[in-house]
């Protein structure tokens, strides 16, 4: 088990949630410990700005706290990847699986993206990874950026599930602070 910022200690596993046979990984306490928090954006901001990010986008909802921090941080616009039907505009949509069901996200189309642009998907948690790669495939096929110009980045992995492995086989860069190896 990965954990070489320390973090790992705020971070509560709930068993069989929210179906049974989950380990759900609780980073409830991870963000209300303020030294645990700031460590956390602190070293996200460092792989953004090595990764050279010139925008940050974020998946809905979790990812959304660690994303603000970061583009705010480092003065990078932020793109919403959301649920359907709550961005106001019409929308880029990509429907994915997840471990325990399946949903989508959408990106408005009015949402300012170069080719050229280099986008640090923030997340929570990769597990299968469908969701960090849905919205890098909304990304690559609706605004032509290419895979090695789109880093997903977590605080946590859970390599067992296959999505960090799955998410390089597909030529996007992936970085956590975090691996629960079981």
């Amino acid at each position: 088990m990965s954990d070489p910022f320390d973090l790992k200690q705020y971070i509560r596993t709930v068993e069989d949630f929210p179906i049974p046979g989950i380990k759900f990984r609780d980073i409830t306490s991870l963000i209300e410990t303020p030294i645990a928090f700031v460590k956390t954006c602190e070293e996200l901001n460092k792989i953004t700005e090595d990764f050279k990010a010139t925008k940050i986008a974020s998946i809905e909802s979790r990812g959304f706290i660690f994303a603000g921090s970061i583009a705010h941080d480092l003065a990078l616009p932020f793109i919403l990847a959301r649920k359907p039907g709550k961005l106001p505009n019409e929308t880029y949509k990509k429907e994915f699986d997840l471990e325990y069901g399946s949903t989508s996200i959408e990106i408005q189309t009015n949402t300012t993206i170069e080719k050229e642009d280099r986008i640090a998907i923030v997340d929570d948690l990769v597990a299968t990874g469908g969701t960090a790669i849905a919205c890098a495939e909304l990304l690559t096929e609706n605004f032509d950026i290419k895979e090695s110009n789109i880093l997903i980045l977590s605080v946590i992995d859970l390599p067992d599930l296959g999505g960090s492995k799955l998410i390089k086989d597909l030529g996007y860069n992936i970085e956590t602070l975090i691996s629960y190896k079981e």
